[in-house]
């Protein structure tokens, strides 16, 4: 899995006074394999949480299906993003909005 971080800030111009309108900050990790890249974002100010956005596949972005849930890729994603502190995982719905990413257990291991 090919992992790729960058980092991001959206914000008005300052006022007069030096505050913003809007002010974000987040990275979008991207996590890519044999042709298909996961996105995910995570702001800053929520260290614990990121939510995954969109698929890219042959070409084509797409939200997450429920195929998706069970794909090695997403599986080894979220692992990594557990390890990097990240304990709740979303991803973007198209109809509800962002949405708990309910995950399988991983299987026993003897």
């Amino acid at each position: 899995m090919d992992v790729a971080i960058s980092h991001h800030i959206d914000a008005s111009e300052p006022d007069e006074n030096g505050f913003y309108d809007y002010h974000y900050e987040y990275d979008i990790y991207e996590f890519e394999r044999a042709g298909r890249t996961y996105f995910v974002r995570a702001y800053v100010d929520e260290p614990d949480q990121a939510a995954f956005m969109s698929c890219l596949e042959a070409g084509k972005a797409r939200l997450l299906d429920a195929d998706d849930l069970m794909h090695p890729l997403l599986l080894d994603a979220a692992r990594y993003l557990h390890a990097a502190g990240k304990m709740q995982l979303d991803r973007l719905s198209e109809f509800d909005g962002y949405v708990r990413l309910e995950l399988p257990a991983p299987p026993d291991r003897d």
